[in-house]
């Protein structure tokens, strides 16, 4: 499976060095400054034209007259920098960033530009040569900006892009690393893609412990459901008790992303088993109205009709199991009270039941009474108390560490937009 949809550089990188370049202008002042090197008065006419086209916008008749003053005879070092540095700029407005990278590295080779110069240099090289498919000499640009400290967490990314495309997964995965750390370390966000790339690697490799790390983070930072389907379905190929199983589809239902009808079937069946025909009929009714069951249409519509008549009885002996659960000196019929009023879309009677049967205590199941608690809260757009029932889960002795990992992630991203 392919996590992200376009990986090269080469257009994307070109596009940012023609458009973002523009701060590496030269500067005629840089030339004519009395204190530094000046240029050679054989070129001075060329070069006066020169800038004054590319003030103008004129990169063709800068060009032109660069090329003029390059076949001067003599010409000094600074001379040659200054030459290759504005046909540097005119090819980067151009759009010829081929021609741009060898006018940069002709300048940079000349040992001209001062010690604040040279990094702008370096990084904007490291850009074209990136952009260029130059790959091996974008990372000695990269490493460099990594010794000088100039490196961005953006840069850091690009070289773990790099590295991606030369299929070295390792190096991907460790430069993914820095990426990120430098973004946290700089109060900016990480990039989605860093982190695809170890997923793309992990995928690759078959390698599901890595996956499950890198789409808990790709989770936290964007919360898409094409990652919660995706971790759900690892963590859910693993699981062997039916209770837990049935703990990672309720996370699976509520971040909504179930994208299969034997998703919505095994969930409601599990919920049957459970005891729970009301949530396990409206589990059924979304997967029918979201077409996934088209191709089960009688299987589901038999169970359809098994969950409706059983749920039907328990709305009718609603009244009597509240009467006797309130009763009971015990919590567990209130919190199975709680549950039925949950599945029938009674969300404060099912908070009011739970919650009694918390106090209470003599709970089967407390993990399930702190979900279905937090469940029914978000239900009711009451995200703190939600948050708050959740957090209880890491009080449950024994509780599966699948399930307290999921819903601690669920809990988290509480409030969240979903994409």
């Amino acid at each position: 499976m392919t996590y992200f949809k376009n990986i090269r550089l080469t257009r994307a990188l070109g596009l940012v060095a023609a458009a973002g370049l523009v701060s590496f202008a030269p500067h005629a002042s840089q030339a004519a400054d009395k204190k530094g090197p000046e240029i050679s008065r054989t070129i001075a006419k060329e070069m006066t034209a020169a800038q004054k086209a590319l003030q103008a916008s004129q990169w063709q008749e800068a060009l032109k007259n660069l090329d003029a003053a390059e076949q001067k005879s003599p010409l000094t070092p600074f001379d040659k920098k200054t030459i290759y540095d504005f046909k540097g700029f005119a090819n980067i407005k151009l759009n010829h960033l081929k021609e741009a990278e060898t006018n940069y590295e002709e300048a940079l080779a000349t040992g001209q530009y001062t010690a604040e110069e040279s990094p702008r240099i370096t990084h904007m090289l490291f850009q074209l040569t990136a952009g260029n498919q130059q790959y091996d000499k974008a990372i000695g640009f990269g490493k460099q900006m990594v010794d000088n400290g100039t490196a961005k967490a953006e840069d850091l990314g690009v070289i773990a892009q790099i590295y991606y495309l030369q299929k070295d997964c390792k190096d991907s995965s460790a430069w993914a690393d820095k990426a990120v750390a430098a973004a946290k370390k700089a109060g900016e966000t990480p990039k989605e893609n860093w982190y695809q790339f170890k997923l793309q690697c992990a995928s690759d490799a078959q390698d599901n412990a890595t996956m499950d790390a890198v789409l808990v983070d790709l989770i936290r930072l964007t919360n898409k459901t094409n990652y919660w389907n995706t971790l759900l379905r690892i963590e859910r190929q693993d699981e062997r008790d039916d209770h837990n199983l049935l703990m990672v589809y309720r996370v699976m239902y509520d971040t909504n992303s179930m994208n299969a009808g034997s998703d919505y079937m095994e969930m409601a069946q599990l919920l049957g088993d459970a005891a729970l025909p009301g949530e396990a009929a409206a589990v059924l009714d979304k997967g029918v109205s979201s077409n996934l069951l088209a191709d089960q249409k009688d299987r589901a519509g038999r169970l359809a009709a098994s969950l409706k008549t059983r749920a039907d009885a328990d709305k009718k002996g609603q009244a009597q199991f509240d009467a006797e659960a309130s009763k009971n000196p015990a919590g567990e019929l209130d919190v199975k009270l709680g549950e039925v009023y949950y599945g029938a879309g009674d969300y404060q009677n099912a908070v009011t039941a739970i919650n009694r049967g918390i106090g209470k205590g003599q709970i089967k199941h407390l993990d399930e009474a702190y979900v279905y608690l937090g469940r029914s809260q978000a239900a009711l757009k009451n995200i703190p108390d939600a948050k708050k029932a959740f957090g209880g889960l890491k009080t449950v002795p024994n509780i599966s560490p699948r399930v307290l990992k999921l819903w601690e992630l669920y809990s988290d991203k509480l409030g969240s937009a979903t994409s």
